[in-house]
């Protein structure tokens, strides 16, 4: 499979760069991979294609406000930061990207917040953007993430060419959001409304809950043509125990198992059995999933409508079948869905 078999024209104005007013009433393009058939929903329709018993699986990461702009020390030049894992907590080190890159040496100081109450030193140079960074701060660990919190911004999408606007740090955040650690959010995920969730829950519907800590290796461009050749960024995955039981239960009950988002996907795909069974982890993935690939677990998947050329369309159409899921996707361009991560949504069943 090529890279250029995943390229695909899409018109500036279909990229979404606000989210529908409700999370629940952006639009669905429903996708059966048995007959070919296309339907066109609002997203609080997902109810009807469900029963009881049937399990929907969630990835709760937490996104952080990853985004800091701070100044170098002399020259005063602004300098973004984005975080992407802290290395070690106790000597507040952490991985960075920073941009301007080339402006960046080790040893330099940089500068955060109005009367710069946060300093951080450059130690290491681990790529041509990546850097270590040590910050200088002598407060609890506590007191650090809160300071970092109030510095950050919520980590748009580069291609959400707008400012930052004060919904954002809700609306870019599931509403199971848990576990801090991603610099991006499940976007699948923010089309749930806790009225969506409480009617399934009424109807039946379980809820197994699994961590991926995205970070922006999902989103980095692929530059081999061959895609066998790409090696994806690890992420941490977590897999509990219950959740496991939940999904392992319903697999053999031989019921509906839905993917909220291809980080759902790959974290499960990343931990399962020769028999197909999902097992408890604790650990990384760089799991790369293109067409043709067997899935173990889910029978069913939501996805938002991807960017070309991109990971996650990869997974979308290993998963829907590479003819049937560029087809949807002519279909949502003549149709005018919205695309990106503020974009409507894709139920492949």
């Amino acid at each position: 499979m090529k890279l250029s078999k995943f390229k695909y024209k899409l018109p500036d104005e279909l990229l979404a760069l606000h989210p529908t007013p409700n999370r629940d009433e952006s639009r669905l393009m429903v996708v059966n991979r048995t007959n070919g058939k296309m339907e066109h929903k609002e997203f609080k329709d997902i109810l009807t294609y469900f029963k009881s018993d049937d399990v929907f699986v969630f990835n709760n990461t937490k996104v952080f406000p990853a985004r800091l702009y701070g100044n170098k020390e002399k020259t005063g030049a602004e300098i973004e930061v984005f975080l992407l894992r802290e290395l070690n907590q106790e000597q507040r080190l952490w991985d960075v990207l920073v941009d301007p890159a080339r402006k960046i040496r080790i040893g330099n100081k940089l500068y955060f917040g109005e009367n710069d109450s946060l300093v951080a030193e450059v130690i290491d140079n681990t790529t041509s953007r990546g850097r270590t960074l040590r910050f200088l701060y002598d407060g609890s660990h506590e007191q650090f993430k809160k300071l970092l919190n109030d510095l950050g911004e919520t980590p748009l999408p580069r291609f959400i060419k707008r400012p930052i606007e004060p919904e954002d740090a809700e609306r870019y955040q599931t509403i199971y959001a848990k576990h801090e650690g991603a610099v991006a959010a499940p976007t699948s995920g923010l089309h749930f409304s806790r009225e969506l969730m409480k009617r399934m829950e009424i109807k039946g519907i379980k809820f197994a809950y699994v961590t991926l800590h995205i970070g922006l290796g999902s989103f980095r461009m692929i530059d081999v043509e061959d895609l066998t050749k790409h090696k994806m960024d690890s992420e941490q995955i977590f897999i509990t125990e219950p959740a496991c039981n939940i999904i392992n239960n319903a697999k053999e009950k031989k019921k509906k198992i839905c993917a909220v988002g291809t980080t759902v996907m790959r974290t499960i795909e990343s931990s399962v059995s020769t028999q197909g069974q999902v097992k408890p982890f604790e650990g990384w993935t760089n799991k790369f999933i293109f067409p043709p690939y067997d899935f173990s677990v889910a029978n069913c998947m939501i996805s938002n409508f991807q960017l070309p050329l991109s990971t996650l369309l990869m997974m979308t159409c290993a998963f829907g079948g590479y003819d049937l899921v560029m087809k949807a996707y002519k279909l949502a361009i003549k149709e005018k869905y919205r695309f990106g991560t503020y974009g409507d949504a894709m139920l492949i069943v």
